[in-house]
């Protein structure tokens, strides 16, 4: 990573990436630095530590910020992250920061609520509405089970807009280093809506493996995970976006990458294509 005291074309606009380490903060750190645009990564482990459990470390981590790119793990829906946001917000204003960009979550009271104290909040502001990840296949929840063979998901004929990380991240990255993104919130979908079942038989073609989709009952959904050592906090999680948010509210498409970027989001068989050819499904790379 470009160490924060480089010199640069921008010297000025240090950027905090929250959740530096996950699918779209790593991506949205990368494309900084290509943009020679000073980045700190806000983690646990980063050289400047920033964790949401200790407000402690919110001060450091902001301090000679300009702009702040928002995620929140496990995800906005979990109980105190309101409080949360609200106060990482607060601290970075008075910290002098005048742009945020929120990851935030389609059809989630609790990620709108979130984006309201955004936009409150008295600086440029941006919104990244996304749907479920086509990463979380290849690098987050699935993976595991797209490896098993079987991914049993209590989804039935639910369709969901699949969006790539990539164009997540280049939507992030144009909203905090470019004009004219302020007070825009950009719902970013992928092109077509496909069923899990549809999903993961894309990938079994692209990577030419044996994979099944099962729908399950949520009962069986969570005993599997749990059997399996998740996290109850992950397993409530999961549960909670499957029997809530997966209820046909996000069967539609968006347009947010075009308004964004001017060009068309990426497709998930594209995406399957390119991480098949990747490996990302292969068990020699996983073992």
């Amino acid at each position: 990573m470009q160490n924060e005291l480089q010199k640069s074309s921008h010297p000025q606009d240090l950027t905090l990436v929250i959740g530096g380490n996950g699918k779209t903060g790593r991506r949205v750190i990368n494309r900084l630095n290509a943009l020679d645009r000073p980045v700190r990564a806000g983690s646990r482990s980063a050289e400047v530590p920033f964790d949401w459990d200790t407000p402690e470390t919110w001060g450091p981590a902001l301090d000679g910020v300009s702009a702040v790119y928002l995620t929140y793990y496990p995800d906005l829906t979990v109980p105190g992250a309101l409080e949360k946001v609200q106060a990482l917000i607060d601290h970075a204003v008075a910290a002098g920061v005048s742009r945020i960009v929120l990851l935030s979550g389609r059809g989630e009271a609790e990620a709108q609520a979130s984006e309201k104290i955004v936009a409150a909040s008295g600086v440029e502001w941006s919104v990244v509405r996304a749907s479920w990840f086509n990463q979380n296949f290849s690098e987050g929840a699935f993976l595991d089970l797209v490896m098993s063979g079987t991914v049993a998901l209590p989804v039935s004929n639910v369709r969901e807009p699949f969006v790539d990380c990539d164009d997540i991240a280049d939507v992030a990255v144009a909203a905090l280093t470019e004009p004219g993104h302020d007070g825009k919130i950009y719902e970013v979908t992928g092109p077509r809506l496909l069923t899990f079942g549809e999903a993961v038989q894309t990938i079994a073609d692209a990577a030419g493996v044996e994979v099944q989709f099962l729908d399950v009952t949520p009962e069986e959904f969570e005993a599997g995970l749990l059997a399996e050592g998740a996290p109850a906090e992950i397993v409530g999680l999961l549960n909670y976006l499957f029997n809530e948010v997966l209820d046909g509210r996000n069967e539609y498409l968006c347009d947010g990458v075009q308004q964004a970027l001017g060009r068309q989001a990426r497709d998930f068989a594209d995406y399957a294509k390119q991480a098949a050819a990747e490996g990302a499904w292969t068990k020699e790379v996983m073992s």
